[in-house]
């Protein structure tokens, strides 16, 4: 019997199946259009006459909104069940596109942004708790490592469809292309998404903890970035960097009195959850490094810029796969030797650059290290590991802690390796300076990756400290 018929006979299989699909396609959806960007910028900026300063707000905006909405999303699934805050999501998105695609000015064009980025902050943590939910633990870490392909996936084709809707048509037709893909997933969503009974009671909503926690990830990603000192001519980010800091014991003292708190602090209780929370920044980080390889490429062989991105496809391709292998051979593994896998991997390409990047050979076979070790850290493991140590009730927040992680890394990998190639002289010798620096940075993660649990016991109970 095929798998296709099994499933036909199996009611459960398929729904399951329907469930994935509906899973998949959502994170696809947000995943492409955070690829897509790029390819529409200067369409973008001609459009609305705006320089390029004021045109990095259309990444800025997204991202900081993502970043911020994702605690709350989580918490709102539990709250509101998963169903319903997916759905509510994948329409927020696809009403962000539209306002997008009609934008008459460039601060409308920010709003559907900003909408956008609400919505996406919300669809991957929301569907890893569902894969919790519903999935039993031996097959969590293939699923969630086909959640990482997918953004693989994404990545891969997101720039190269934006590319060909610029040739035929508007930049407007890049956003407006959501709109049928986000109805079809709302339709298989609102058929596939297990309906769960809300409690008759909840405690107050946590709202002296959201507005902590979004002020402090505020701050700090506008921190990092510098965008406001950009745009204004002033210095601000030592005092922003200030209030994320004295964010942290407000926000502790703050989750400690709260009935139902977005963040809770058993979430910090043990060490397999502690030393998790590292590696996601580390993941991160090693994920946002790919930034700067179009970069090398450009002042090592003289690529043309424009098609600096091209070099990246082997890289993003190898990503997609190495995430999804592993996230199949996970259970055999265990999480620690995954890590120190991925981190290995990530280092060995690292330096490759910072010492033979001149080498074009060696060039391509540290992008395909590189590739490779983002796809294994930022795949299924950690989700994985998530869902293994907290019980359904935090299954949402721990996984938007997941994403708050791995955005925070993005976030200082920028501004520490920019930072380092400019000390360095910039050029070719500043970014080989910078990657040989993250060689020491994912070396480290791998040290931290040892405090890993090498297998789960699976007599071991939920938040059982340590």
């Amino acid at each position: 019997m095929t798998a296709d018929a099994a499933a036909v006979a199996n009611p459960e299989a398929l729904a399951r199946r329907r469930l994935l699909t509906v899973l998949f396609a959502g994170v696809f959806m947000a995943a492409l259009d955070a690829a897509v960007i790029a390819p529409a910028i200067p369409a973008l900026r001609s459009a609305f006459g705006v320089d390029n300063r004021q045109i990095g707000l259309v990444t800025i905006v997204f991202s900081l909104c993502s970043l911020t909405s994702t605690a709350l999303m989580a918490a709102l699934s539990d709250r509101f069940g998963r169903r319903t805050i997916y759905l509510l999501d994948i329409a927020g998105f696809a009403l962000g596109s539209l306002i997008i695609a009609k934008s008459s000015s460039f601060g409308v064009l920010l709003l559907g942004r900003a909408i956008q980025g609400l919505s996406a902050g919300g669809i991957t943590p929301t569907a890893s708790a569902v894969v919790g939910d519903t999935f039993p633990p031996e097959q969590r870490g293939r699923i969630l490592g086909l959640i990482g392909a997918t953004f693989g996936m994404a990545f891969l084709f997101g720039p190269i469809l934006a590319s060909a809707l610029l040739v035929v048509a508007t930049w407007h037709w890049i956003f407006l292309v959501n709109l049928p893909f986000a109805a079809i997933v709302f339709v298989m969503g609102y058929r596939a998404l297990p309906r769960v009974t809300r409690p008759a009671s909840l405690p107050p909503f946590d709202y002296a903890g959201i507005i902590t926690l979004a002020l402090m990830l505020a701050s700090l990603t506008l921190g990092i970035n510098r965008a406001l000192d950009t745009f204004t001519g002033q210095q601000f980010w030592p005092w922003l960097l200030s209030v994320a800091a004295l964010a942290v014991p407000v926000l502790y003292l703050v989750e400690r009195r709260a009935a139902l708190p977005i963040v809770p602090l058993s979430l910090f209780v043990t060490r397999q959850l502690r030393t998790t929370w590292v590696l996601c920044t580390g993941a991160g980080f090693g994920m946002g490094s790919v930034i700067f390889i179009s970069s090398v490429a450009v002042a090592a062989f003289g690529t043309a810029p424009n098609k600096a991105g091209l070099l990246l496809l082997p890289l993003v391709l190898c990503s997609s796969v190495a995430s999804a292998l592993f996230g199949r051979w996970q259970n055999a593994l265990g999480p620690r030797r995954v890590m120190l896998c991925g981190f290995g991997t990530l280092a060995a390409g690292s330096l490759l650059i910072g010492v033979g990047a001149q080498t074009f050979w060696l060039f391509i076979v540290a992008t395909l290290f590189i590739g490779a070790g983002v796809g294994i850290v930022v795949g299924g493991t950690l989700r994985t590991v998530v869902l293994d140590e907290v019980d359904a009730r935090q299954r949402s927040a721990a996984q938007a802690l997941v994403n708050i992680g791995i955005a925070i890394g993005n976030l200082m990998v920028v501004a520490v390796l920019s930072a380092l190639a400019d000390a360095a002289g910039g050029g070719l010798d500043g970014l080989q300076a910078a990657y040989l620096a993250a060689t020491v940075v994912m070396l480290v993660m791998m040290a931290i990756s040892v405090r890993l649990q090498p297998m789960r016991s699976a007599s071991a109970a939920p938040n059982a400290a340590s």
